[in-house]
């Protein structure tokens, strides 16, 4: 047993959570060993003892480990250990990392790890959940300078009414899937899913959150007044005042609005370099003051459009607050592929392609859930450097691509059909030709129309847009901006994505880099986006493509699902899949059958298809009497003919039975691999399937047959 730690408890929405402090990891700045239910988290908080030299950002590391024995299981593969972060994981560390990084002096170089390590795993205590309250946790009892402590709160929504933290069985049946973030006084981070979820609703779970949060918090202070340490001096890499008058007398505020002001990015670019280059010269003999250029000259461009746009209401490509840029839709411009959409925003494009495929390539995901689960629908997204006009090599996706894929992934799910109604796994891929501004929300918009181009049957269409945010010095002094380009981003207060339905919200992911919004800026920027989605619909994308085309394209996979018996599925299947195989290699289809009898067939073909369909149906039904049968003869013997009627399903025509005239050898009538109509003529006194050529041939043919 550890040495004397403390432990602090909450009943936190009907289920109790447990901190231990002192018990473990004693090392580490802060620490906190988190339970709840049987949910068991240990979260760390490290910095450096001396800030990072040569950098001008703050260096922030989250990690949440998932490791397969928290749920008592091993890791597949050769090696049988945990390798790469999940996209869960990763997706998880963002959830962390975006509320608390503003938390932290923005003129902090040391580096910082939040590290989080998942022990134990109750399904109905999202450990997700458990890290993030440990990570705030662990920071806030450290020794580290941050501005807390916050608190973090699930929302579901089960037949209309909210659920906190809601179990694994409510999460299945829930409308909603909402995390919100908070400090003592206001929201710092919304993440949400939502099956079209009406604004009002989504704002009313929102304050919900916000308010559990508070009690969290409340519980967080009481730790912190017993175990908390003092936060530590650290080296301020604050530019310098003295720095930004100099500079202001080279470059005059006039000046350096007119280099920013502009629509094109390449251009304010070129602008920002020209005078960088100036400051560079003019100061090459200062020491001091010339490595601090650059952030200065950043500092200067933010505090020069901050101004402008919230004391002019000005705009750097001199919009309107609410206007949305230039707008384009357009479908099939990708030949061959199964559906292709590009949509573009000022200076923002994103190209979509759509890829249909059985449900047997559907994601196989093996993480922290207590049996293996399938991803059907997959989106993913792409930046390359050639989009915002840089060179570097790619190295596969980053959290930031593997986030806005998440993000457009989620928007698009409630809106798809069922797997009975469209029994395909899809993949659409969001491939960035070109950015400035929000491209996750381009990736939305680009997707749905992919996804009617290539005939997938979606409910509604969904768009996405985002709002940015300039606040002044006090919460009633702020401008929204509706879709925002990347300088307003950059300099801006908040990036509040917002995708859905002429319905409701399907998806949000709110970042901020203040510390926190009231409740009248997340109104406002809520029905701004709605505003412009439904322009985005109206205007837009409903003109390149009304509605989901009725049938796939001419080189997409087609699928015919069928049920069966569950107990026929080994007649289908046969000894070692031999049945299967020879199905799909004399159809050249491809066949997965699930447990519960549901087969699907899928190939390029109609006729193939169909010519498959039939054979299953003929493998797993029974002879009727009376009932005439196609079927191939694979063995003559001297007593009758042995016919094939589908792989492994075989019967016998007697000698006797071949023609209405005497036949002294089977060969006088059949050979082998002809293919042959005969009628069921019951059971025989052995109990054996008769059949019949003879009584199956066409009345003129058996008048023929007798008169020989």
């Amino acid at each position: 047993m550890a040495k004397d730690f403390k432990r602090f408890s909450m009943e936190l929405a009907g289920r109790t959570l447990s901190v231990d402090i002192g018990r473990v990891a004693a090392q580490a700045n802060g620490a906190a060993l988190m339970h709840y239910g049987d949910t068991t988290v240990l979260s760390t908080a490290t910095a450096s003892d001396k800030p990072r030299e040569g950098i001008d950002f703050f260096p922030l590391n989250v990690e949440y480990n998932e490791k397969l024995y928290a749920v008592g299981k091993i890791p597949g593969g050769f090696n049988k250990r945990e390798g790469k972060a999940s996209e869960n994981a990763i997706l998880t560390d963002r959830v962390i990392d975006r509320p608390m990084r503003p938390l932290f002096p923005k003129d902090y170089r040391n580096d910082v790890t939040l590290e989080n390590l998942v022990l134990s795993v109750d399904q109905d205590c999202s450990p997700e959940l458990t890290a993030m309250l440990g990570s705030a946790i662990a920071v806030s009892i450290s020794d580290i300078p941050f501005d807390g402590p916050c608190a973090t709160t699930q929302v579901g929504l089960v037949n209309g009414e909210f659920v906190f933290n809601p179990t694994a069985a409510q999460k299945a049946v829930s409308d909603l899937a909402l995390t919100v973030a908070s400090t003592r006084e206001k929201v710092i981070m919304i993440e949400a899913g939502a099956n079209e979820v009406p604004e009002d609703k989504m704002i009313e779970a929102i304050f919900a959150a916000h308010s559990v949060n508070q009690e969290i918090i409340a519980f967080i202070d009481t730790i912190v007044a017993e175990c908390g340490k003092a936060k530590h001096e650290y080296q301020s890499f604050a530019v310098p005042e003295e720095l930004f008058e100099a500079i202001k007398e080279i470059v005059p505020p006039e000046e350096m609005e007119v280099a920013v002001f502009t629509d094109d990015k390449q251009t304010r670019e070129a602008n920002i370099k020209a005078i960088q280059e100036k400051l560079e010269e003019h100061f090459a003999e200062n020491e001091d003051w010339l490595p601090r250029i650059g952030e200065a000259l950043y500092q200067y461009q933010k505090k020069t459009v901050r101004k402008m746009i919230l004391k002019d209401h000005k705009r750097p490509d001199g919009r309107q607050i609410e206007e949305i840029r230039p707008l384009d839709a357009e479908v099939d411009l990708i030949p061959r592929v199964h559906g292709s959409a590009m949509f573009t925003r000022g200076q923002t494009q994103i190209c979509n392609i759509t890829t249909l495929a059985p449900l047997s390539d559907a994601q196989k995901v093996d993480g922290l859930d207590e049996a293996e689960t399938t991803k059907r629908y997959m989106h993913h997204y792409k930046f390359p450097s050639y989009s915002v006009g840089e060179t570097r090599p790619s190295r596969g996706p980053g959290r930031r691509e593997i986030g806005h894929g998440a993000l457009a992934e989620r928007a698009l799910v409630p809106v798809l059909p069922s797997e009975e109604e469209f029994p395909y796994a899809i993949r659409t891929v969001s491939e960035t030709f070109e950015s400035n501004g929000s491209t996750s929300q381009a990736s939305v918009c680009a997707s749905c129309m992919s996804l009617m181009a290539a005939g997938v049957p979606i409910k509604s269409m969904v768009a996405g847009i985002s709002c940015g945010l300039v606040t002044g010095a006090s919460d009633d002094d702020y401008i929204v901006l509706t879709d925002i380009q990347g300088l307003e981003d950059f300099f801006g207060d908040m990036d509040f994505k917002v995708a859905g339905t002429h319905k409701g919200i399907t998806a949000i992911q709110m970042d901020i880099k203040i510390h926190g919004l009231t409740r009248p800026i997340i109104e406002e920027a809520i029905a701004r986006t709605r505003k412009a989605r439904l322009y985005i619909m109206d205007e837009v994308m409903s003109k390149a493509i009304a509605e989901p085309r009725k049938e796939v394209g001419k080189y997409a996979p087609k699928i015919v699902q069928i049920m069966i018996d569950p107990e026929k599925i080994g007649d289908v299947i046969g000894q070692k899949g031999k049945v299967i195989n020879q199905i799909i290699a004399e159809t050249d289809v491809k066949i997965d059958i699930t447990d519960d009898g549901a087969v699907s067939i899928c190939g390029v073909s109609k006729e193939n298809i169909e010519k498959a369909v039939k054979i299953i149906n003929m493998i797993v039904s029974e002879f009727e009497e009376g009932k005439i049968y196609e079927g191939k003869v694979i063995s003559i013997k001297e007593f009758g003919a042995f016919l094939e009627f589908a792989p492994g399903k075989e019967g016998m025509v007697h000698i006797s039975k071949l023609a209405h005239r005497r036949v002294n050898k089977v060969e006088e009538v059949l050979s082998l691999g002809d293919i042959i109509n005969v009628k069921c003529m019951g059971k025989d006194k052995m109990g054996r399937i008769s059949f019949s050529l003879k009584d199956a041939l066409p009345r003129e043919e058996r008048r023929e047959n007798k008169e020989q």
